[in-house]
C-alpha cells in the first residue's frame, strides 16, 4: 500500500487532470464523478483516500466489498459501485452492498436483482460488450436495446458502461467511447428512457473519455498504484 500523503497526492493529480480534460471539452466542472476502483486494495487505502476527499469507490467482487465495508464502518457518506462482473447467485448480497451495480448484462440477472430489493429501486447501468470479446461480459450493442426494453419495469436503469479492448495506445479507445454515447442517444429515442450516465474510460484513458462524454471515470492505478496480488 501506498503512504497515505501519495495517495492524496495521486488523487490531487488525477482531480486536476480531470477537471482539465472537463474544461478543455467545454463542459461544466461537475460533468463527470471519478469513481475510484479499489479492487485488492486493503480497506486502510480506501481510508486514506476517503481523508483526502473521495466518497466514490467501485469493487470488482462481491464478497471483497462486503469485507471492506465491515471495515469502514465508521466512514459515512461513500457511494459504492459494483463495476465487475455480477453473477445471479450474488445478488441478495450485492443489492445490500452496492448503492449502484454497473455491470447489468442480461434480464436473468435483473430479475435475480428485483427479488432482492426491499423499499428503494435497484439502479443499475447496462454494461455493453463494444469490442465483442468473448473474455468479457458484456450485451452486445445490437442487442441492448431489447434488453433495457425487458429490464426497464424490474430496476432502474440510468445509463451505460463500457470497457474497450486493450490497447498499446488510449486513443485507440475513443471510437468506442463515441460508439457508447451514440448508443445512449438512440436507446433515449428509441425507448424513453432517460439514460443521464455514462461509465467509461479508466487510468490510461479517461481523459480521452470525458472528451467523449463520459460522466463516470473509474480510476484505480492512477491513484492506489499497481494493484495487490
Amino acid at each position: 500500500m501506498l503512504p497515505d500523503t501519495e495517495i492524496k497526492a495521486r488523487l490531487d493529480e488525477v482531480r486536476g487532470r480531470l477537471a482539465n480534460a472537463l474544461r478543455r471539452a467545454g463542459r461544466p466542472a461537475d460533468a463527470c464523478r471519478l469513481v475510484l476502483a479499489s479492487k485488492t486494495q486493503p480497506a486502510a487505502a480506501v481510508a486514506a483516500a476517503y481523508r483526502a476527499g473521495a466518497r466514490e469507490f467501485g469493487e470488482n467482487y462481491v464478497q471483497e466489498a462486503v469485507a471492506k465495508r465491515a471495515e469502514l464502518t465508521g466512514l459515512g457518506g461513500i457511494t459504492w459501485h459494483l463495476i465487475g462482473h455480477l453473477q445471479s447467485n450474488k445478488a441478495r448480497v450485492a443489492v445490500a452492498t452496492f448503492d449502484l451495480i454497473q455491470t447489468l448484462d442480461s434480464a436473468r440477472l435483473a430479475a435475480a436483482l428485483v427479488r432482492q430489493r426491499s423499499t428503494r429501486p435497484v439502479r443499475v447501468l447496462l454494461e455493453v460488450n463494444l469490442g465483442g470479446e468473448a473474455s468479457k461480459s458484456g450485451v452486445a450493442p445490437d442487442e441492448t436495446e431489447a434488453l433495457l426494453t425487458a429490464v426497464r419495469e424490474q430496476v432502474e436503469v440510468i445509463g451505460l458502461m463500457t470497457i474497450p479492448p486493450p490497447a498499446p495506445q488510449p486513443a485507440a479507445a475513443r471510437p468506442y467511447f463515441a460508439r457508447l454515447r451514440t448508443l445512449q442517444d438512440h436507446l433515449a429515442a428509441a425507448t424513453g428512457v432517460r439514460l443521464s450516465e455514462l461509465s467509461m474510460g479508466m487510468t490510461d484513458d479517461y481523459e480521452i473519455a470525458i472528451a467523449e462524454g463520459a460522466t463516470i471515470v473509474r480510476v484505480g492505478r492512477a491513484v492506489f498504484g499497481e494493484r495487490n496480488a
